[in-house]
């Protein structure tokens, strides 16, 4: 297991946060994420590559390892490398795909202000980049394009915004109310809202359009659940 640190000072903050909640972060996630199980699968649905293929994957904002863990059960060939900002977090991804074919690369790095690497036939990520600012996101959709082979896929898992203010705020209701049902403590929301200060969300359709900008084809959302959508874009050949 190869791990290296690179420039984490912008994000300071936000991996303290994950880090402080790293020992009940997986546990509390499929009550946070109502749709979890579409939410994660439909990543999966999105990657077209055989199961046996050898691929590179690279997943921003891996934290625990969770999302890195269902590709690599799908694909159990692929060569990950897993960046954060937040180290506690990886250290538990390293226990988690211990047992993998390969073992992954594991960087602790701002993947908003540091070299992607590559190339990599696919680029995965679940509930960060809405953590950067619309500017950021722009550019790092740009930096993911460049850093894909031709025909490989970016897919992103992601909490975004309501297209106006009203639906965002019935976004909030809705999942206030969705994850109570789901047994989620008031302990876990208070923790999570601490987290989601920290986040930049952005409306779907701006960033289907980012992604177009960048260079994208076949850009679509194949899931969405309120504020939750997995959505993806296609390197042409």
């Amino acid at each position: 297991m190869s791990i290296s640190t690179a420039g984490v000072d912008r994000a300071s903050v936000i991996a303290a946060k994950f880090d402080s909640s790293a020992a009940t972060y997986d546990a509390a996630r499929a009550r946070l994420v109502p749709c979890f199980m579409r939410f994660y699968e439909t990543v999966i649905a999105l990657l077209p590559f055989s199961r046996d293929a050898a691929i590179d994957v690279l997943d921003l904002g891996a934290g625990t390892g969770l999302l890195a863990a269902w590709v690599a059960e799908a694909f159990p060939q692929a060569k990950m490398t897993l960046v954060d900002v937040a180290a506690t977090m990886l250290e538990r991804a390293k226990i988690r795909l211990a047992s993998i074919a390969h073992t992954p690369t594991i960087v602790v790095s701002d993947y908003a202000n540091a070299p992607l690497g590559g190339p990599y036939d696919a680029v995965v990520s679940a509930l960060s980049i809405h953590h950067c600012d619309d500017d950021a996101k722009r550019a790092l959709f740009k930096h993911v394009f460049a850093a894909l082979r031709s025909g490989g896929v970016f897919v992103n898992a992601e909490q975004v915004a309501g297209p106006t203010p009203a639906l965002d705020a019935e976004y909030e209701r809705a999942w206030h109310a969705d994850i109570r049902a789901a047994g989620a403590s008031e302990e876990e929301i208070a923790v999570a809202e601490i987290r989601m200060h920290e986040d930049r969300c952005a409306p779907l359709d701006a960033q289907l359009a980012w992604l177009r900008e960048a260079g994208f084809v076949d850009v679509d959302c194949r899931f969405k659940d309120g504020r939750f959508a997995v959505y993806s874009g296609r390197k042409a050949l």
